[in-house]
């Protein structure tokens, strides 16, 4: 099934014209409604009259995170907050988040539309039942499946994540065809029916539809066989919408890029040049159809690779790769963002222990496990044990407030973390001996 047969089979030329007007129009209206937008336009000498073809898109300047953490929160915002109903927000690299805002028209017209895309990619009709297993909240995933999936017609369950028991037994007895989910707790669930003598076949379950993380083929191939469906990988990131930027077919040819709204590019990390179709850069995407937060060529950090032409869904949208890594520091734990900055910006707090810390990444099951491990400082390590405990229990309280998840805490002897004459190796991923 194709949700939108219109725009997602639409001639490629037919759709360049269509970008290039929506793009023409959004950079005319954060000159005026942007004063940090305006300002990057003129010392670029470039404005949407200028805007001709989609190879203009390169004049216009990058959006960063460090921007939208120096213009936080508003200062992005093309319309004023009381115009927005919703905020959702991600980790940052500092202890602020990153937060996106959406006004009922960039829900119901851009982020439900895409999401029925994405879930139509995978397989879906009205027909299903679609068991959302992402997290509700300040996360972008929970909430984003529900609405494109109500839009859909699909029964939506709103189960969120956790009690994986219960989640089973919704599934089996409300006959759940559609898993949404992070890939790692599909691993989890698999393993939890294996636990309970729960057969496949017991349940209706006939695709899935998994993101918020990297993952691989491997993974794939070990869920679609636990669980007895077809596994689709998603893309988004809340700073362009959250998921549904872009959505793998039953063609599983590489995920269809929704550029009738975000238009991708690749480009050199270094330079900034963009790359031709089929080289390995950054991902950079550009909002055309957002009210409230359009973001102009943001840059995902994300490493991927970009083909055009059409799929043999008949859909005609350009198709990136699975993301293979990135530009920059961010882990991402159980589907969530996580800087090595952060967790130092709160061991800075800490009296009790020294600046000197690493990241301990280890996979327990299925899951990714971190493990903060700090130096304690030498006038507290010859302390009682209980008083260690509940230092370490304080660091574990402020990192889970700043993260939003918890972490685990290790603290060591003073001078036992390697130092280092150049730049400190401060993660040590341990997950691929697991």
């Amino acid at each position: 099934m194709i949700w939108d047969p219109y725009y997602e089979c639409m001639d490629p030329e037919q759709r360049a014209e269509l970008q290039v007007r929506r793009l023409r129009e959004t950079v005319a209206r954060l000159n005026v409604s942007v004063p940090w937008y305006r300002d990057r336009f003129a010392d670029r000498g470039i404005g949407p009259e200028d805007i001709k073809s989609l190879d203009d898109l390169r004049h216009l300047p990058f959006t960063t995170k460090d921007d939208l953490r120096d213009t936080y929160p508003f200062g992005l915002f093309a319309v004023p907050p009381e115009e927005c109903v919703r905020i959702h927000a991600s980790s940052g690299t500092t202890g602020k988040p990153i937060i996106g805002g959406y006004t009922r028209e960039d829900i119901n017209s851009v982020w439900a539309e895409t999401i029925a895309r994405t879930i139509a990619c995978g397989g879906g009709t009205s027909h299903d039942v679609l068991h959302n297993a992402y997290g509700y909240g300040l996360f972008t995933g929970g909430l984003g499946l529900h609405y494109g999936g109500e839009l859909m017609g699909c029964l939506v369950i709103p189960a969120s994540g956790g009690n994986t028991e219960r989640q089973l037994m919704l599934m089996e007895d409300l006959g759940s065809t559609i898993l949404c989910c992070t890939p790692s707790y599909a691993l989890t669930i698999a393993d939890t029916a294996a636990d309970l003598g729960i057969d496949p076949d017991r349940l209706k379950l006939k695709s899935g539809i998994f993101g918020a993380e990297v993952w691989s083929e491997g993974a794939r191939e070990s869920i679609e066989e636990r669980l007895g469906l077809s596994a689709h990988d998603i893309y988004g990131l809340t700073e362009v919408i959250g998921p549904g930027v872009a959505g793998e077919c039953e063609a599983k040819a590489g995920l269809h890029v929704f550029d009738d709204h975000f238009i991708p590019e690749i480009i050199d990390p270094d330079s900034g040049e963009p790359l031709p179709p089929g080289e390995a850069g950054e991902l950079v995407f550009t909002c055309i159809t957002k009210r409230a937060f359009p973001l102009i060529r943001f840059r995902t950090r994300d490493i991927s690779r970009l083909q055009y032409g059409k799929c043999e869904c008949g859909r005609t949208h350009p198709r990136m790769e699975r993301i293979t890594g990135r530009t920059d520091d961010m882990l991402i734990i159980r589907g969530v963002n996580v800087f090595p900055s952060q967790i130092e910006e709160v061991l800075l707090q800490i009296e009790e222990v020294e600046p000197h810390y690493q990241l301990v990444l280890t996979r327990e099951g299925r899951l990714d496990n971190l493990e903060v491990q700090v130096e304690v400082s030498p006038a507290m390590f010859s302390d009682e044990v209980r008083k260690l405990e509940a230092i370490e229990e304080k660091i574990r309280e402020r990192l889970s407030s700043s993260l939003g998840i918890r972490v685990g805490v290790k603290l060591v002897e003073p001078k036992s973390i390697e130092r280092s004459i150049g730049k400190a190796k401060r993660v040590i991923d341990m997950r691929e001996e697991a």
